[in-house]
């Protein structure tokens, strides 16, 4: 059994935008999808956010994979660096970024939560050890990420870069409730394992 563990964006929820529709699209006999809620969503702090998705998982093995969107990614990407595993099956990240446009930070609250998540190292050899089955989906028009976070992926992890056009962050935001190279990214990261 394939698990999916998904982590949703800054300010979200598990049932936002194109969550449930990825999730009712592959969930199966063979992959069982995990959407929570995580804590504190208006003001995420890493140490709570990764200790939450620690108490999801369940087992990490090559039949692990993640998903995450914005903010989620880098939760999933802090929590595997402290990790001691072998290989996992692979990862999708949605919208992912190490560094936010102006408008992302432009007011005081959120600058502050976003400080510790740009300023704080990740461990980026380990998590190349554990998997290099990583897929980052970028928007041409998202107005929190710059499309040099792409580069920034590519280098850092090795990751493979789709890029989509006008969809903003790929958000509930931005209407997007469903959007197939989510999906088809996933069915490919599925098949590289």
């Amino acid at each position: 059994m394939n698990k999916f563990y998904m982590v949703h964006c800054w300010d979200g929820t598990k049932d936002d935008g194109w969550y449930p529709w990825l999730d009712s699209k592959i969930s199966n006999e063979n992959n069982k999808v995990i959407r929570f809620n995580m804590t504190n969503t208006e003001n995420p702090k890493i140490e709570e956010w990764v200790s939450e998705l620690d108490k999801q998982v369940e087992i990490l093995d090559e039949n692990t994979y993640f998903i995450g969107h914005s903010i989620g990614c880098q939760t999933i990407l802090r929590y595997l660096e402290s990790k001691n595993v072998d290989k996992i099956g692979g990862i999708l990240f949605v919208a992912p970024w190490l560094d936010l446009l102006p408008k992302a930070i432009e007011d005081e609250d959120s600058y502050n939560t976003a400080y510790p998540w740009i300023h704080t190292d990740i461990n980026f050899d380990n998590i190349r050890n554990i998997t290099d089955n990583i897929t980052c989906i970028f928007s041409d028009d998202d107005y929190f990420v710059s499309l040099s976070q792409k580069e920034k992926f590519e280098n850092l992890l090795n990751t493979k870069t789709i890029v989509v056009h006008n969809k903003g962050h790929i958000s509930a935001d931005d209407g997007v409730q469903e959007l197939n190279e989510i999906y088809n990214a996933l069915n490919e990261i599925i098949r590289e394992r």
